[in-house]
This record gives C-alpha cells, structure tokens and sequence, in this order.
C-alpha cells in the first residue's frame, strides 16, 4: 500500500513539472507576464550536521534576493520562513528594487511564516500546518501561473509542491544521488574528467580504513586525506585523516590505520565528535579520497542551470574562499574565477551538465574543483557536484537583478547593458563578538553614514544578507560590487573597518 501511495505521488508530480515545461517559454521570456512565485528557503538537510553552522535559521533570509523579481510588475512573491523577518529588513531589499516603487513592489509581496525557531527544516514545518499552505495557495493568481523555488529539494519539498498544486524549479528527489559525494565521482568517472584519487560508496568504519590503506599504498607520501559523507555540505560533513609519519607495518597495516582512526582523524563540523562523525557516515555512505596538495592551489567553482526545456547553460564561475579545518569549509568567494582558467572550469561544468540534463536534472546546481598550478598550466580536480542553490547563488543573483548584465562564460566577463564589467567578493561568513547586539536598523544606519551601501548610480558597493543573524550571533553576509576585483576586495576591507569602529563606539 505505502508503495501504491510513493508511486501515485510520483505520478502526479511528474504531471506538475509537466505542465511547467509547458508554461515556461510563456512566463520566463516575458517580464510582464504575470505569475506567482513562492519561496521556500528551506535547509532541507542532516540537522545534526547543520547545528554546527552558526545561526543556521537565519540562513533561510539568503534568498530575500528573490524579492528582485518584483521588479518585473505583474510578477508576484510568496516568501515563508521559520520566523518572521523584520520589517526593516524587508524594506531594504524593496529599496534596491531597480525600476519600481517601493509601494507598487509592497504590494505584491506575501511574507508569511511558521512561528517556529525549532530545529527542524522549514518545508517539514509548513507541512505541518495545514491552515498555513492554505494562506500559501490563497496568495496564487491561478496555479497554472506559478512555481516553487527551494534551497534544495527532497521529498519534502516534493510533497509541499503536490499540496500546492504547483511545479518547482528544481531537481527531482528520485535523483538526488547524482549529487552525493559518491554520485559526483562516478558521474566525473564516466566523463573521463581528472578526480583526487580515491574510493566511493563506503559505509563502514573498517571500509574507510580500507580505503585509507589504498591511498596510501597509490601514494605512499600522501600525508592526509578527507573523509566525506555523501550529503555532507559546506564542509561540515567532511574530516581530514592524518597518516602518521612511521612507515606502516606492512603485515598489519589495515588494523593499524583502523585503529589510529580516532585520533588521527579531525573533524570539520564543530561540535561533532568522531563517534557521532562515524554514525553519520555509516547512515549517509561516502567516500575517501586523497587531500591534494599544492604550492599554488585554488579552489573555483562553476554554477550551472538546466532549465525545464532542457537547455543548460553556464551562469557563473567563482573562486571560493576556504577556511577551517584544511580549508574544507565554504566562507566566501570572488566572482568571477581566474582569468587564467574560468573559461576551462567553465568548459568542464557544461560537459558535466549535459551529462546530468540526459538523466533529467532540472534547476542550479554547482560544481567544485581544486585547481593546482603546474608550470604555466593549471590541473583542475573536480571534486563534487552539488545539486542544490548554494553560497554562491544569491551573490550573483543580487549582482544580475541590480545591474541587468550577463556573464559570458567564454570570456569570463561580466558586462552590464552599458559596456561596463562588475566583479565582486561575497561572504555568510563576516563573524564578530562584537557585533552582538547590532540590530538591522544600526547595520543600515551605518552603512548609509559611511557611504558604503550599494549605489544604483554608480552600480558599486555593499549589499548585507543574513541581516537578522547579526544581533544574536554577531554574523551576518555581503556582497561587495566593484569595477575590479580589488575594488570589491577594498569594500569589503572597508566595509569592516568600520563595523569595527561603530561596534566598539557603545
């Protein structure tokens, strides 16, 4: 019978994203066309792993970017989050809004919420609440007009879809697998394309162990390697081994590294020790895979889109900033990558996403690479496939809804409508104790007394995001637009000079 139920349910999902493929050329092609997009910010992941991202509720406010497409003025945004999102913070997206008033834009934007700050993802509370997806369905001009955009999607998102009879613009859950650690590396096996050396499809702690001895035996200087869970993300689901430096017995060397596991191995994920690492792993699966090295070594990314006619296409390369533990952690990037290699990165990614178009994937995705630099040539890793809108995402989103201008992947520029290029530096990651406290009036206060927040004239400065994390946690994220990437660079530099000073005024 529960398969009757999931095989029905699949069905009629089939049937929504149908009728999106349907709609498509007739609403996205058309600015005045009217339509109803409903944002769900949900972090649909391990909760456990996400404990460890600090003020992780406040993540859900990445995607206030959409409230953009209110520039377009018969289009028409559902946003629902764990909490409300104050006020102040939603009148400063409306007042970058390149186009429209304020009020016009006002208008046609729903905030609703769950009034819920428990640690359980977002799509998982809203379906708990039925009267809620009824205020969701009241706020849509005609379902055949309208679509979902999520972080990320799973099962959840899908049964939220069929309760508002909607399509969402996103990948299919049935093939979230393409985008797990292990997926990523047979997908990149099958396209020839060069990889760390390492073995996928793991699920046990003497299969690591395994695993680890292999790579040490294919190098035998190699002196870390990483540990991956399958749907680890931001480097949270991930661990550095540390081979010891005396040569391995050879007769016992398998027991030998499956003992030194404990503490040999550190995990990235603060607050998540290595017996609750190891659970995790045996429940996920995933993979080990030898930590390159690199005296002059970088980490791009390419994001990618497939849309629902099937056409893929390259929407921005970055390089990304890493920190942490063995820089395995996401803390920002620069857009866009290395001139030296953004067309080859970018090259890579339309191979990958033709390979996942032919298995049906639909929506953005990202994929990550460690590039080394051999002589005067770089050597690109890809590294994973990440099925899902990442950090990433809403920075060059902010960029094209406040600007108009396009990214030309084969050049690796991007040029506004006036001839002029942008470039810019983005972080979720700006952390300062002293920044408690600091509510989103003082955080725009400052920015419009320093002079630094984003100007539609010149087309260059500083936009926050994560605003409503700051006064708790002291965090919050920017994207800093200039005509250069050391222009974006000084904005940020300056951007923190002087939260420091405001900060340390009181």
């Amino acid at each position: 019978m529960q398969t009757q139920r999931v095989d029905h349910r699949n069905h009629q999902y089939q049937l929504l994203q149908q009728r999106f493929v349907e709609q498509y050329p007739h609403i996205f092609s058309n600015d005045l066309a009217e339509k109803t997009v409903v944002v769900i910010p949900s972090l649909t992941l391990d909760q456990k792993i996400l404990r460890a991202l600090q003020g992780a509720q406040f993540y859900e406010e990445r995607l206030l970017c959409l409230l953009m497409l209110l520039r377009m003025p018969r289009t028409r945004v559902v946003y629902v989050t764990s909490m409300p999102v104050d006020e102040i913070i939603v009148d400063y997206y409306l007042h970058l809004l390149p186009g429209v008033t304020g009020f016009h834009a006002r208008q046609r934007l729903t905030l609703l919420s769950c009034y819920d700050a428990s640690q359980c993802s977002l799509t998982e509370k809203i379906l708990a609440r039925p009267r809620l997806i009824q205020r969701i369905k009241a706020n849509i001009k005609g379902s055949e007009l309208a679509h979902l955009v999520c972080f990320n999607e799973t099962e959840y998102e899908q049964q939220l879809a069929l309760a508002l009879d909607i399509p969402v613009y996103g990948c299919d859950p049935a093939l979230l697998y393409l985008g797990t650690k292990t997926g990523s590396r047979l997908i990149f096996k099958e396209l020839n394309l060069n990889l760390p050396f390492g073995i996928e499809n793991l699920h046990s702690e003497a299969e690591i162990a395994s695993a680890l001895l292999q790579l040490k035996r294919n190098n035998p200087n190699l002196r870390k390697a990483v540990i991956k869970m399958n749907d680890g993300f931001s480097g949270d689901g991930n661990a550095i081994f540390r081979f010891p430096k005396y040569v391995l017995d050879a007769t016992n060397s398998l027991a030998m590294i499956q003992a030194l596991l404990p503490q040999q191995t550190t995990v990235v994920a603060e607050g998540l020790d290595y017996t609750n690492f190891i659970q995790k792993f045996q429940s996920m699966g995933g993979i080990v895979e030898e930590f390159i090295e690199g005296q002059i070594k970088e980490s791009p990314s390419v994001q990618m889109r497939i849309n629902p006619l099937g056409e893929s296409e390259v929407i921005s390369t970055h390089d990304q900033v890493l920190g942490g533990e063995s820089g395995q952690v996401f803390l920002g990037a620069t857009f866009p990558a290395n001139p030296e290699y953004t067309y080859e990165i970018a090259a890579i990614g339309k191979k990958v996403a033709d390979a996942l178009q032919q298995q049906g994937v639909l929506g953005r995705f990202g994929i990550d690479f460690i590039s080394v630099k051999e002589g005067k040539t770089w050597k690109h890793c890809a590294i994973e496939i990440n099925l899902r809108k990442g950090g990433t995402t809403h920075p060059f989103l902010m960029l094209q809804f406040l600007t108009d201008g396009v990214f030309d992947w084969q050049k690796g520029t991007y040029q506004m409508p006036n001839g002029q290029t942008r470039y810019y530096f983005a972080s979720d990651n700006v952390v300062n104790e002293k920044y408690k406290g600091l509510s989103p009036q003082d955080l725009i206060d400052i920015a419009h007394c320093n002079r630094i927040q984003y100007d539609g004239a010149t087309q260059c400065g500083v936009t926050f995001h994560m605003i409503g994390a700051l006064s708790q946690y002291g965090k919050l994220g920017m994207v800093c637009i200039g005509r250069s990437i050391a222009e974006a660079k000084a904005y940020f530099a300056k951007t923190i000079d002087i939260l420091d000073q405001e900060s340390a005024r009181y």
